[in-house]
């Protein structure tokens, strides 16, 4: 064995020296061929190449993905994944889209994004290991608050009015389902009155995707200005309420069928159309075509479901101690609706018809209360439920922090509340 300082003398470190500058010289390569700069990567993206696919009538997971080159074995995994990770199991014509990630052209597809909705996407990466690993984003909304405002014309329907003051149909159709605890859409609607609407129109990007919730609604009705506010308890839940903070929400819609024409008005003395003969008219008849879903004016459980000569084809159903309701002339029932059925309010019991004493499709709407009948479009509705004292406070914070808003919009009609 040598000594060390014969191992270490001048020519051997000359030669360790070298070898070891070869050495990093192969490592140094090895990296910049195998690490990509920031530039690189990004260039690596724009070189990506990406194609959309949305789901048409027919198309399943496994064709979509088959077509794209994917194996059997990846259609698998890729369901059974999206069904373990992102509770996707089925795909929806016209609603839902793939977006397929390729390195480039010829190579196989690295990432599978499935967007069920403009609101969420779910990422599909297969790693080194050539599993499939799932991720699920929610893209954040830009929520923006959308003042309307209009007046009703003569010959005009709420309706017509409101489309001509630039209020999406969806926005129409939930203030028509709200309005309709207080108001008689027929008979509360004249030439001059005036109304507006608050509500959400959700943007991502910039660019708008759809329209969100009714904020708050105002109208100039016969028994006077009807307000509603949407808002959030300190317990989470939310609701509607009227200026004073006092539910807004009925137990019962007067209304059922929204849009509907009065055809027959509650009455104490009407010439029946059928038989001939006076006698009183205990509900209100809305004209609608056969087939019209009729909703439960109130949630509550059906204590009859039958047919007699008078109603035809019919449905009564108890809210509370107090209040009922009863559906008559129905062509038919709709599934899952019998007697002892706990019903939600909007929920279908039954289609417009014309059986029984009638001359023609409609439905006969009552509301018995304690027993007796009542007329539906005056009858003095309870409230859901009523804010306590200390979400009262923050409401009528809020309620002025929105009507003050609502103003700035007035004046302001191309502007929004950013929310």
């Amino acid at each position: 064995m040598k000594k060390a300082k014969n191992i270490i003398n001048t020519a051997n470190l000359t030669r360790l020296v070298m070898v070891l500058a070869v050495l990093l010289s192969l490592v140094a390569v090895f990296l910049v061929a195998t690490k990509r700069t920031p530039g690189q990567m990004r260039a690596a993206r724009l070189n990506e190449c990406k194609s959309v696919v949305m789901v048409a009538s027919g198309d399943t997971l496994s064709k979509l993905l088959l077509e794209q080159g994917l194996t059997h074995n990846d259609v698998n995994e890729i369901a059974r994944v999206l069904k373990a990770d992102a509770e996707i199991s089925t795909l929806r014509a016209d609603r839902d889209k793939l977006e397929f990630v390729r390195p480039h052209d010829d190579a196989p597809v690295s990432k599978i994004v499935v967007i069920p909705s403009p609101w969420r996407q779910v990422e599909l990466t297969c790693n080194d290991a050539g599993a499939w690993d799932c991720k699920t984003m929610d893209i954040e909304r830009d929520i923006r608050a959308v003042y309307k405002s209009g007046e009703i014309l003569d010959g005009d329907s709420f309706y017509l009015a409101g489309q001509r003051a630039g209020i999406p149909a969806g926005i129409l159709v939930d203030v028509y389902d709200l309005l309709a605890f207080e108001m008689d859409f027929e008979r509360d609607v004249r030439a001059g009155q005036k109304f507006s609407v608050l509500y959400e129109e959700n943007f991502s990007n910039g660019q708008k995707i759809d329209n969100g919730r009714v904020l708050a609604v105002s109208f100039e009705a016969l028994r006077g200005n009807v307000k509603m506010y949407r808002f959030r308890k300190s317990d989470g839940t939310t609701g509607y309420y009227d200026e004073n903070g006092n539910g807004a929400i009925k137990s019962l819609k007067r209304t059922p069928i929204n849009n509907a024409k009065i055809t027959s008005k509650f009455s104490r003395n009407r010439k029946h159309p059928v038989l001939g003969y006076t006698r009183a008219h205990k509900g209100v008849d809305f004209r609608a075509s056969t087939g019209t879903p009729i909703p439960a004016a109130g949630a509550g459980r059906v204590i009859a479901r039958s047919y007699n000569r008078g109603h035809g084809n019919f449905v009564k159903i108890r809210h509370n101690g107090s209040f009922e309701t009863l559906y008559a002339h129905m062509s038919k029932f709709a599934k899952g609706v019998n007697v002892g059925t706990t019903v939600r309010q909007g929920q279908t019991i039954g289609y417009v018809g014309s059986t029984g004493y009638s001359t023609g499709p409609h439905l006969h709407y009552e509301i018995i209360k304690d027993g007796v009948h009542v007329n539906p479009m005056t009858v003095k509705l309870p409230a859901i439920s009523n804010l306590g004292t200390a979400d009262k406070k923050k409401f009528i914070e809020y309620r002025e922090t929105l009507d003050e808003g609502m103003k700035q919009l007035e004046k302001n009609p191309n502007m929004y509340i950013q929310l």
